[in-house]
């Protein structure tokens, strides 16, 4: 015990001289780079603590977990704070960290034997990982049947003598190690060290040794949130940002070492990882509409229960049975709401999807950090060719695409143009891609900039959404800073304007929509607290300008917007269910699963659809029969980026070529309501997100990714038919 505590008062030391400046691989948007496609699926989570996956990661990690894709988590820090494992309505334990990271640990096997089916006091194999520069971490492993686990506890000490917050510390600065901490019955008996490239070595090695098709990290570029002292300490989050400083620090260290571990597996001509990345929002959660209805939340909440365990278990772990003040119903009377959303920091569909002028479905999106394009086969034929490495990264995984009216595609993006630490670069910018002619290659990239004047508040800004107007100028809409929105817009000779802000002082979530009327006016929606904000113009070709939105109730996700024959938009979205707040502080909602249709002015509308589920609702237009082409070809309109409205009456109310409107039910499944019909897909490999709908002539289209990093294609009409046959 005394070498420990010599340990952990050491945690976080100096150099005696300074390193170098460090600066981490820079942009490299060349394309035609190989691919290195993997055979199997494997999710990787990296978390700043024992937890964080279990509040803001569920249920997407679960479902991929229940399908059978193995899941590997890194926790990077030992969780052991001030070492004091509260027990709710006990006197204060005395503190001991090496028994509190040992509970929370203990707190996590119980969870995950529970997600495995198994029952919670399991036994897991335990060992040591060897690592990269000889470093050593404890290895969990338990599987069942097809479905496996592992945890690997890096253990950095979270605190140290004059740095409270040490993994910020080491992030920022250039002369500080970090000792790790030994967790109670540990089979690791030895600490190690570990600074700034040594850390993003080991996240790196691990990436090579693991090749996760998947990789989940938490939000590296929390919201501004300006709060007082007092209110800011009892939401446990950063000076200035809406998340624990903790989270911002790993979640900025997973970036850089994706972005190394592409940049050292593409040297000498090797292949690009084939991965994509999810972050998830952190504490942001306590900010917003709660976006999971009550079937969802409660099954998300349960997952806490073994991992805050209860000190009367038997569970047989010398420290504890896991973080006490976490267990029983506290995650859902807590009245901070964390467990209460699932969120991504750069919302929207995996996929943007157009049709080559031979048919072909083509599909747009980001694979290892770069943008790729995916061509099927044959028209219809649901297979694709190996994708093209059209570069650009590294970039987050969303991206924006609009049609020009010759038939070319823009493609945009919002690039991490630098991720450094140690006070190195740290940016991010808006890129775009233009197609030389359609169906065809590209231009090189372009930076479109950034709507903020500073690295800082850029790091901020969101996913680029884009719509092209009937008068062929291309409208690009960015969430910024302030959580409002700026603009961009291209002109019919493909010049672009100045950043703009739109006027409103709203704030809204990131995830947009747009949509087209039928006089031709562009119109914007964004998801604020307490209304659905809305922009549009006075007459075709002006700007856009806010329009009070008063009755519109807050939408908990992105809504889908639909405009009618007589060319009226419509919102389809949900909100949350009736509660009643306890406090102004009181952030204990939940959504409502029902979908409910709105028109832009706030008036609710009988006439609606059952389309209970959660999360963000989209829709397309569908074909006419006069789009429909007599034969071959898929037929399908090219639309915007996912976002965009879709033409006809809501519901599917005029036949066969109604409305393609796209979500998940509440089991997680994706769901499409076309021609007055629900259909369900309960076959293939997991969504990733939301799909992106199109309508051919054989039906609607949706196209996503699965957790192997390759598209996916289902044509639920004819399997409809198929099975009814």
């Amino acid at each position: 015990m005394a070498a420990l505590a010599t340990a952990a008062s050491t945690a976080l030391t100096s150099c005696s001289v300074p390193s170098p400046r460090r600066t981490g691989p820079v942009a490299d948007p060349a394309p035609g780079m190989p691919i290195a496609t993997s055979g199997r699926a494997q999710l990787m989570q990296i978390l700043a603590h024992p937890d964080d996956d279990l509040y803001f990661m569920n249920p997407d990690a679960r479902l991929m977990l229940d399908s059978g894709v193995p899941l590997v988590c890194v926790y990077v820090t030992a969780g052991e704070h001030n070492g004091i494992n509260h027990i709710p309505g006990r006197d204060t334990a005395p503190a001991d960290k090496g028994a509190y990271s040992s509970a929370r640990h203990q707190g996590l096997r119980q969870a995950y034997a529970e997600l495995l089916g198994l029952g919670r006091f399991t036994n897991w194999q335990k060992g040591v990982a060897t690592l990269r520069g000889d470093r050593r971490a404890e290895i969990n492993t338990l599987a069942a049947g097809n479905r496996r686990v592992e945890l690997i506890f890096l253990n950095l000490s979270m605190h140290a003598p004059r740095r409270w917050t040490a993994l910020p510390s080491l992030w920022h600065d250039r002369a500080l190690s970090i000792r790790t901490a030994i967790a109670d019955g540990s089979p690791v008996r030895r600490a190690d060290s570990y600074d700034y490239d040594e850390l993003i070595d080991v996240l790196v090695g691990l990436m090579e040794r693991y090749r996760p098709t998947v990789v989940h990290t938490l939000d590296p570029d929390p919201d501004i949130q300006f709060s007082d002292e007092a209110t800011r300490k009892r939401d446990s989050e950063q000076p200035g940002y809406s998340d624990h400083a903790d989270h911002t620090a790993v979640a900025s260290f997973s970036w850089a070492a994706m972005v190394r571990w592409v940049a050292q597996s593409t040297r000498d001509g090797g292949g690009i990882p084939a991965f994509v990345a999810t972050s998830f929002r952190g504490y942001y959660n306590r900010h917003w509409p709660k976006n999971l209805p009550r079937p969802v939340l409660e099954r998300k909440a349960s997952h806490l229960v073994p991992y805050g365990g209860d000190p009367d278990w038997e569970c047989g772990n010398s420290g504890g049975c896991g973080d006490y003040n976490v267990g029983g119903r506290r995650p859902l009377t807590n009245t901070k709401g964390w467990v209460r959303s699932t969120r991504r920091r750069y919302p929207g569909a995996r996929a943007a999807v157009a049709t080559d002028p031979d048919g072909r479905l083509v599909a747009y999106g980001v694979l290892g950090l770069r943008a790729v394009r995916w061509r099927e086969t044959r028209p219809g034929s649901g297979n694709w060719n190996e994708p093209d490495d059209l570069g650009g990264g590294p970039l987050a995984p969303v991206l924006g695409t609009a049609a020009l009216p010759d038939g070319r595609r823009l493609v945009f993006a919002l690039r991490f143009s630098e991720i450094s630490g140690h006070r190195g670069g740290n940016a991010r910018e808006i890129v775009l891609l233009e197609q030389r002619t359609p169906g065809g290659d590209f231009h090189a990239w372009r930076g479109l900039g950034n709507p903020e004047r500073s690295d800082s508040r850029g790091r901020r800004i969101g996913v680029p959404v884009a719509v092209t107007a009937p008068d062929g100028r291309v409208h690009l809409f960015v969430r910024d800073a302030d959580k409002g929105v700026s603009t961009r817009v291209r002109d019919t000779d493909g010049s672009w304007g100045d950043w703009r802000v739109l006027d409103g002082n709203a704030e809204v979530q990131d995830g947009l929509t747009t949509a087209v009327d039928g006089t031709g006016r562009v119109h914007l929606f964004g998801t604020g607290r307490d209304t659905v904000h809305h922009w549009t113009q006075d007459a075709p070709g002006g700007p856009l300008r806010h329009r009070p939105a008063g009755r519109l109730p807050a939408a908990v996700d992105r809504p889908a917007a639909l405009v009618g024959p007589e060319g009226s938009v419509q919102l389809l979205y949900r909100t949350e269910a009736p509660w009643r707040r306890e406090s102004p502080t009181d952030s204990r909602g939940s959504a409502s699963p029902r979908a409910v249709l709105f028109t832009a002015d706030g008036e609710r509308l009988t006439a609606g659809i059952r389309f209970d589920g959660y999360g963000p609702l989209t829709a397309v237009p569908a074909l006419t029969p006069q789009q429909k082409p007599k034969s071959g070809g898929a037929g399908t309109p090219d639309g915007d980026d996912g976002h965009q409205a879709a033409a006809g009456t809501p519901g599917g109310g005029d036949g066969p070529y109604g409305q393609v409107i796209v979500g998940r039910d509440l089991h997680g499944r994706v769901q499409v309501h076309h021609g007055g019909r629900l259909l369900t897909r309960t076959t293939g490999p997991v969504p990733l997100d939301m799909p992106a709908p199109a309508d051919t002539s054989a039906g609607p289209v949706l196209v996503g990714i699965g957790p192997d990093a390759r598209p996916w294609v289902w044509r639920p009409r004819a399997e409809a038919a198929a099975t009814a046959g």
